[in-house]
């Protein structure tokens, strides 16, 4: 008689789950792992805003858990001074909106509108979201050489969700409402 197939553990997200952390005012402070999450709201010091969309839950011996999507501290944690946002890869596309500041395609890359070459800065006001073809075809020209306009003015971004956002990929569309952004 054959051995039986060794059970395959089912693939979990601990590892890889971002859950959004408010704090007591609804003010987004960051973004936890699950593992964290649930110990925060095992232990009471928050509480289950939204739950996951497939109803998942965690039991334990003697409790069970709903998986959280984004929780709130139960008692205030006053925030220090936040400085500006860094300019990143991800945060500049998402300010962008994965979209090409030129030609409004998919953005795969970054383009300096004033290229690094002839002066431009690493800075949030010349740095935009760009296609490959695009970026190819503008090279280290002036858009004024080229006759091309940017589609949006860059702008550094602004609020407190900026600095959340920029290290998260895969963000909830749950966490939209209580990030001051359109829920479309």
């Amino acid at each position: 008689m054959p051995a039986p197939p060794p059970l395959i553990p089912p693939v979990t997200t601990w590892g890889r789950r971002r859950v959004l952390l408010l704090n007591t005012t609804f003010e987004p402070l960051t973004a936890l792992s699950l593992r964290r999450a649930v110990v925060l709201v095992v232990c009471g010091k928050a509480e289950v805003v939204h739950g996951d969309p497939a109803g998942m839950v965690v039991h334990s011996a003697t409790s069970s858990v709903v998986i959280p999507s984004v929780i709130r501290l139960s008692s205030y944690v006053r925030v220090p001074y936040r400085g500006r946002v860094p300019l990143t890869r991800a945060g500049l596309m998402h300010r962008d909106r994965y979209r090409c500041a030129y030609c409004g395609g998919r953005a795969e890359t970054i383009d300096h509108v004033i290229p690094r070459s002839r002066g431009g800065q690493h800075t949030w006001q010349n740095c935009v979201a760009c296609c490959a073809k695009c970026n190819h075809r503008k090279a280290d020209k002036m858009l004024a050489e080229l006759g091309w306009r940017l589609r949006v003015v860059p702008t550094a971004p602004r609020g407190p969700h900026w600095r959340l956002l920029a290290g998260v990929v895969d963000a909830d569309p749950l966490w939209l409402p209580y990030l001051g952004e359109p829920a479309a």
